[in-house]
């Protein structure tokens, strides 16, 4: 065998090699494209949940517009807002949380 064979054999295992590692471990690998799966799963999931909310808003903002405002839902915010109660509501306080005793 001589030297020339050598050094291309050995080009050509290089080579394998390289591809080989990056196949796997690169930035477009398998180990890339995993994490990458991972990550779409959680971002649907957080889409869902934003789409959800989305769509409860859009319902109460239909309910304030002007051209069919819900009297129900205007009492609901001005009371929210503004902090009054109907006097013949039932209003529950709660108690403050206690503070901790200092040592």
């Amino acid at each position: 065998m001589s030297i020339r064979s050598a050094f291309v054999a050995l080009t050509c295992f290089g080579l394998l090699g390289y591809f080989a590692y990056n196949l796997f471990a690169g930035d477009h690998g398998l180990e890339a494209r995993a994490r990458l799966q991972t990550q779409v799963k959680s971002l649907e999931g957080e889409l869902r949940g934003l789409q959800a909310v989305r769509e409860r808003l859009d319902r109460d903002v239909a309910l304030m517009r002007a051209d069919k405002l819900d009297p129900d839902m205007l009492d609901e915010r001005a009371r929210m807002i503004l902090n009054f109660s109907d006097p013949n509501d039932i209003v529950i306080m709660d108690k403050p949380a206690a503070a901790a005793p200092r040592p």
